[in-house]
């Protein structure tokens, strides 16, 4: 008798359990059923795919998923000082793999040909790309000239990003740098650029760039259509 209501016992209080914690006697399954949608959804689904396979650390990715993507620029510039205007192309930021090094290129020219500009620069973002604030040191080359003046040499300084709208849809960048410095030649150049997409592909940029060199100081404003690959 004593067995019988101990046995009783011990089989009413692994009821109990097994009715708080009923995930204790369920094997995990990976099953359509399991996720209450059909098969022909999670086959559909890269999303559900990968999160069937593994769990994600989506904090981690979320952090190091770039907020700003790589441009290939097409823009109309007015050069204040000659009262011209011109064309500029380019590509901003292709990533160098998953590190926080990009590579950037421009060209500036003016219609009646008295300014030209052109360089190419590596940017490494120091914090992760994920950031919606980053900051990057900018080395590059860049030649200049105009019926002033004409230089080439590095390009040293640094870039301040503020995204306003992950994947590209708004942000605000400001650069500074100098090229040739600390020679007789030395040209600052004050970079204020502001991005808002139109679609998923396409942005609309204004740029205002200050040139200062001690031979001539000069202004270009200039609006870029801007195409995300």
């Amino acid at each position: 008798m004593e067995r019988q209501l101990s046995a009783l016992c011990f089989g009413v209080g692994m009821s109990l359990v097994l009715m708080a914690a009923p995930g204790l006697c369920d094997t995990p399954s990976k099953d359509a059923q399991d996720l209450n949608l059909s098969p022909e959804i999670i086959k559909g689904s890269p999303v559900l795919q990968r999160w069937r396979r593994q769990v994600p650390n989506v904090l981690e990715d979320i952090k190091n998923d770039p907020s700003f993507p790589t441009k290939v620029r097409l823009g109309y510039s007015y050069f204040s000082s000659e009262q011209v205007f011109g064309v500029n192309v380019g590509v901003e930021d292709v990533f160098i793999g998953r590190t926080g090094l990009t590579l950037s290129g421009e060209y500036q020219t003016t219609f009646n040909g008295q300014r030209e500009a052109y360089g190419a620069d590596v940017h490494y973002y120091l914090r992760p790309l994920g950031s919606y604030i980053n900051i990057a040191p900018v080395v590059g080359y860049r030649h200049l000239e105009t019926n002033s003046y004409s230089t080439d040499g590095v390009n040293l300084g640094a870039k301040l990003l503020l995204v306003l709208s992950r994947g590209g849809a708004a942000d605000i960048s400001l650069t500074q740098s100098w090229v040739a410095p600390g020679t007789g030649e030395e040209v600052g150049l004050t970079t204020l650029s502001v991005g808002y997409a139109i679609t998923r592909h396409l942005r609309i940029s204004t740029d205002i760039q200050q040139q200062n060199a001690k031979q001539d100081k000069g202004t270009r404003l200039g609006v870029v259509l801007e195409w995300i690959p």
